[in-house]
């Protein structure tokens, strides 16, 4: 498949992009750095003629107030998919909207760092947005509580909208786990149009 991937450079997007290119997959890789520049705004110019749109961008991590910003960008992205006729869509969010209690999401839990909030609440926006959306086949993707670099041993679960720990009550997946994670279920379209988190 032709796949486009927003954010390949990042710490998720750049394994991503590793893990669909192993299986076979023509990955073009746009971010502000790369040969290709751009982000989620620029979806309408340069999705055209791919099978797959893949975002892994997140919020803005400089300080300011993430969440309008990236709500722009976020509708930018599915109104540029859908004008460059792409109908899937695969989303990287976050884990903060995951549920931990009945009524209670992990962003507004106890103890919920207060340096990763504003991002939290931008990504659980994000998904409000795509739950509104029913004429693309999206799939909004969290993550476990932590992420990052690991191994890549291909195994996981996948859950729905409530935060999933391991035996020792840790909720983790490596970066590595989470890409063979995106990599799956774009292959087999087993989660149209609703969310899934992803851990050990």
């Amino acid at each position: 498949m032709k796949i486009l991937l927003f954010g390949a450079t990042g710490m998720i997007g750049s394994r991503i992009a590793a893990e669909l290119t192993g299986r076979g997959h023509d990955v073009t890789g746009v971010s502000r750095s790369g040969p290709i520049q751009g982000d989620m705004r620029d979806a309408a110019t340069l999705a055209k003629g791919y099978d797959v749109v893949i975002s892994a961008i997140a919020p803005a991590r400089d300080g300011t107030e993430p969440e309008e910003p990236f709500l722009e960008a976020v509708r930018a992205l599915i109104d540029g998919v859908r004008a460059a006729g792409v109908r899937r869509l695969i989303f990287v969010g976050g884990a903060g909207s995951l549920r931990v209690a009945p009524g209670l999401d992990l962003v507004d839990a106890p103890g919920f760092p207060e340096s990763r909030r504003k991002e939290a609440l931008a990504q659980r926006a994000a998904l409000r947005l795509f739950r509104e959306v029913g004429d693309l086949d999206w799939t909004y993707v969290s993550p476990a509580a932590e992420v990052a670099p690991g191994v890549r041993t291909g195994a996981y679960r996948i859950g729905r909208d409530d935060l999933l720990s391991d035996a020792e009550g840790r909720s983790f997946i490596s970066a590595e786990d989470f890409a063979v994670a995106v990599g799956d279920e774009m292959e087999r379209f087993e989660h149209l149009r609703r969310r899934i988190t992803v851990a050990y």
